[in-house]
């Protein structure tokens, strides 16, 4: 079977054996740049994202709250959806892998805040939890499917990065200002 889940079954087997023979294209990085808007009623970030078959721009706009106009979706709508997207699809994945027919896949995340320590008011944790539910149709067996899960949970890059610390490395560059 070549795709099952709207998932391209060659493209994944071809890559996996490309990286057992050659491991150095098992690493990739990821670059995107962006910008603050200066100007009012236009968002207050942009950035154009780059993929293999284009590009798209993205706008976002902190909430009220955070001294933005909330026009566009907020920088933490835009972690939420790729976490839930993330999860969702490497869960597609998996379940094709295994060779699970998918009937219906839906998937919600939401996850508890605390803006307190970006006021500098507390050192309260800012992300106290954060909840991903998978809802499912499928005619596999329990059990596979909660195997396939499972391994979502352990191989999804956006929960490996949200579950262990990784290194940051900020950096800053002042730049000389046009007068």
């Amino acid at each position: 079977m070549k795709n099952l889940n709207h998932v391209n079954l060659e493209s994944i087997q071809g890559f996996q054996e490309q990286i057992q023979k050659d491991p150095a294209k098992r690493r990739k990085t990821q670059v995107i740049e962006g910008e603050w808007i200066l100007e009012k009623e236009n968002g207050q970030f942009q950035a154009t994202l780059k993929f293999e078959k284009g590009e798209t721009i993205l706008k976002c706009d902190s909430p009220i709250f955070m001294g933005g106009e909330g026009n566009f979706p907020g920088p933490l709508h835009y972690c939420f959806y790729g976490l839930l997207s993330c999860y969702t699809g490497v869960f597609a994945t998996v379940c094709s892998m295994m060779g699970i027919e998918l009937k219906r896949l839906h998937s919600k995340v939401e996850g508890d805040l605390n803006f307190s320590r970006v006021f500098g008011l507390t050192e309260e944790p800012i992300m106290e939890e954060v909840r991903v539910k998978l809802m499912v149709e499928s005619d596999a067996p329990e059990e596979k499917i909660r195997e396939a899960e499972r391994m979502a949970s352990e191989r999804c890059p956006a929960v490996y990065t949200m579950t262990h610390i990784v290194k940051f490395s900020p950096q800053l560059e002042i730049l000389a200002s046009k007068k």
